[in-house]
């Protein structure tokens, strides 16, 4: 009887964290629905709510302002809203998944050298074969963010320090070094693509059609499948190498698997819309504070919340210097480099 009523109490201390923890991801997706319907009625172009909601649904009109405010909505504000939330999931999924991974609390999905590689890959294909069409060159920012993670992944895995999460952070560092160093040489001596790179590396979601939204939609999908797949090995990677091997965990199948997951999210993310630093790092803290430790948690709020804070960001980008924009990159940029200094300053870069 004893151990029975000992029970009770912790069987209804786990229950009532699960009900917080679905309330709370509730909340948060909640608030990136209210977002998202803000970043559709926001712009450098103020419109009243009900030309917005014209905009959205309504077909070919020979009004010309009708026909503006529906090219507005449709082509414009929709698109870069859809990729916000799109980016935003796989970077937060990727930033709290790299952390569990390398057991580094101030990883982030550029530490792959995918941001490095993808932007190798741009200047490259527009230096050699004079592509401007984002449609163009999204698919070689692709494959050169595939192409760094794979090799990354091999150098970490070969040697003494084979499989160590420290090994794969320094191999990830000498990659991307290498690959922006030859970025800024071919930059250099081609003015397009420098041009093209001072604009893509800003990191935007503004300008992006839905033929490029989809395909990189459909990659971060797959990513998400398989890094829900490592979610439990993460829990188990996190105590340990050798307690997690003595549990029956395949550490080196499930560290594959995860680096291929991240490598889809996080390179898919970034050919669209060029590299945005910092998102992954600030929002895997936010969700660790939110969610507790427990990656089955951590991750669904960390890409929610990755969602819910590029949109903001590229919300403010559009109204702070009207008529112009400011990039969204630039804002979490703004926001992420003094999160990481409060990070340090605070010691939370002793564990994760």
């Amino acid at each position: 009887m004893g151990a029975i009523s000992a029970e009770r109490p912790a069987l209804s201390k786990v229950a009532g964290l699960r009900r917080r923890r679905i309330l709370g991801l509730g909340v948060v997706g909640a608030v990136l629905v209210a977002v998202a319907v803000l970043s559709v009625a926001v712009g450098a172009r103020a419109l009243t709510p009900a030309e917005v909601w014209h905009g959205l649904f309504a077909g070919p009109d020979p009004d010309q302002r009708s026909t503006e405010i529906r090219l507005i909505v449709q082509t414009v504000r929709v698109p870069r809203t859809v990729l916000a939330i799109v980016a935003g999931v796989a970077l937060g999924v990727g930033g709290a998944l790299i952390q569990g991974f390398t057991r580094n609390p101030i990883a982030d999905t550029g530490l792959l050298g995918v941001n490095t590689g993808a932007s190798f890959a741009v200047v490259a294909a527009i230096s050699l074969f004079g592509f401007t069409d984002p449609f163009q060159y999204v698919w070689f920012a692709f494959l050169g963010a595939a192409l760094a993670g794979v090799v990354v992944f091999g150098l970490s895995s070969i040697g003494r320090g084979a499989g160590n999460p420290l090994t794969l952070a320094l191999a990830g560092q000498g990659v991307a070094v290498f690959l922006a160093a030859m970025t800024t040489a071919i930059a250099l001596s081609d003015k397009a693509a420098l041009n093209a790179l001072r604009f893509w590396n800003a990191g935007s979601v503004a300008g992006v059609p839905f033929r490029v939204i989809w395909p990189v939609t459909a990659f971060v999908v797959v990513g998400l499948v398989l890094a829900l797949v490592t979610l439990p090995s993460v829990n188990l990677l996190n105590l340990g190498d050798d307690v997690a091997r003595g549990l029956g965990v395949n550490i080196a199948l499930i560290r594959t698997v995860g680096i291929v997951a991240i490598t889809l999210m996080a390179g898919a993310a970034t050919a669209a819309c060029g590299p945005v630093t910092f998102l992954g790092l600030m929002v895997a803290h936010v969700a660790r504070y939110l969610a507790g430790p427990d990656y089955r948690w951590l991750v669904p709020y960390a890409g929610l919340l990755g969602a819910v804070v590029l949109l903001v960001c590229d919300i403010v980008g559009r109204v702070v210097v009207r008529p112009g924009e400011l990039e969204a990159g630039v804002l979490v940029a703004l926001l992420g480099a003094p999160f990481f200094a409060g990070l340090v300053w605070r010691g939370k870069f002793k564990s994760a």
